[in-house]
């Protein structure tokens, strides 16, 4: 794939999350790993990439194609994508099985036949087979996210967004669903990644796009960012996160 924003504007009231953010990535970009300190925009740059959100101004094109601005076009796009956030955001009364299954018929327009064909399938290939009766409560954590990507997988989607997945998660947890992320990067999925998970990204990463304060200040090859990246911001970024891990 082929991200792109060009002077890509955000506002919460006076607030610039996004602060003309513009960069592009290269055209074989499978996996793209937004990096950056906290507050710096990583995850309001996600939800724009992928329809939840729409800009102020500016742009954003996918494969050469520009989102729509307009309301039924951005829901057009934002069907398209599925999207994992780090609260889960599991309807609490539902099964784990449920809550794969609504989104199909409620959003997607499946049968209930087709769509608990689909998420039993999914459920019990990340490792829920025994659990997908259980409403959230009675999941662990890391049980919690693979049933959100589960959910976020079943339509098919054509990017996968991934907004710090592992944040809420122990370190045993968070082994859970890294793994689990890394099978789909094996199998081709198109992921865009918001995470704090430097070594991760370091291994699944085909392109970093680091922000601070809004703007962008790299985009390249996730090998050049690692090694030798150009901005004071991303070296200063990566000298303190790897002191202190």
């Amino acid at each position: 794939m082929k991200l792109e924003t060009r002077s890509v504007v955000k506002r919460y009231g006076a607030f610039h999350a996004l602060d003309k953010a513009s960069f592009q990535t290269g055209d074989d970009a499978r996996v793209v790993v937004l990096l950056g300190p906290s507050g710096g925009g990583k995850s309001t740059m996600l939800r724009v990439l992928g329809g939840l959100l729409v800009p102020e101004e500016g742009s954003v094109l996918v494969d050469e194609e520009e989102l729509p601005h307009e309301a039924e076009g951005a829901l057009r796009v934002l069907r398209q994508n599925g999207f994992v956030f780090q609260g889960y955001n599991l309807f609490p009364h539902l099964t784990a099985l449920q809550n794969v299954t609504l989104p199909l018929t409620a959003v997607h327009g499946q049968t209930e036949t087709a769509a608990r064909q689909r998420a039993v399938e999914l459920l019990t290939r990340l490792g829920l087979a025994e659990h997908m009766r259980k409403r959230p409560a009675e999941l662990s954590g890391g049980q919690q996210q693979r049933a959100a990507i589960a959910r976020a997988l079943a339509s098919k989607p054509r990017l996968l967004l991934l907004d710090e997945p592992t944040s809420a998660l122990d370190p045993v947890m968070t082994g859970e669903v890294l793994d689990v992320i890394r099978e789909l990067v094996q199998e081709g999925q198109q992921i865009v990644l918001a995470t704090h998970e430097l070594s991760f990204a370091r291994q699944i990463a085909d392109w970093v796009v680091f922000l601070a304060k809004g703007s962008v200040f790299e985009s390249c090859p996730a090998v050049k960012f690692f090694d030798d990246p150009t901005s004071s911001f991303a070296k200063d970024y990566l000298t303190a996160v790897t002191k202190y891990r």
